[in-house]
């Protein structure tokens, strides 16, 4: 079932490029039960791609879905839950900070609610510096993510 699923989504992908834009805005009120925007052709035809597979294949995970909901409203200045958001200081979810210590390089990657680094979960940046240095170090100053108040005096 799947592969016959991946050849009718790819014909109809394929099929796009066909189409004028009076008939992708007619496949987009149908896909999407709505008028479509007045927008470029290359927009109709992204849109309505993504809207074939999302129909077959399924939509983004609902974590997912509330996060960049989240992330919008953050943007837009909107009051955002802290539970989906857990520090305002971290970058956002999927972002790497690379750090170079005694020659060696540390790739971390921002995680929902921690980071990762070599393949261990930690809660706070500042463990990770302290596993990476032996000492004491506030994280966000070790990453780079907040200034040295003496160097900024």
């Amino acid at each position: 079932m799947q592969h016959q699923d991946d050849v009718s989504v790819l014909a109809r992908l394929a099929g796009l490029k066909a189409m004028t834009v009076n008939e992708l805005k007619a496949e987009w009120q149908t896909l999407m039960g709505s008028t479509p925007p007045n927008n470029s052709r290359t927009f109709l035809e992204q849109r309505v791609a993504y809207r074939i597979q999302e129909l077959t294949y399924g939509g983004l995970p609902k974590p997912v879905s509330r996060l960049l909901d989240a992330l919008a409203d953050e943007v837009e200045g909107k009051k955002v839950r802290s539970a989906v958001i857990s520090d305002p200081r971290n970058p956002v979810i999927g972002t790497r900070l690379v750090r170079e210590w005694d020659g060696v390089e540390h790739v971390i990657t921002v995680l929902q609610g921690g980071f990762d680094w070599q393949g261990r979960r930690y809660k706070s940046l500042s463990a990770i510096a302290r596993d990476i240095t032996g000492t004491q170090w506030n994280g966000y100053r070790f990453f780079g993510l907040r200034e040295n108040k003496r160097a900024a005096a």
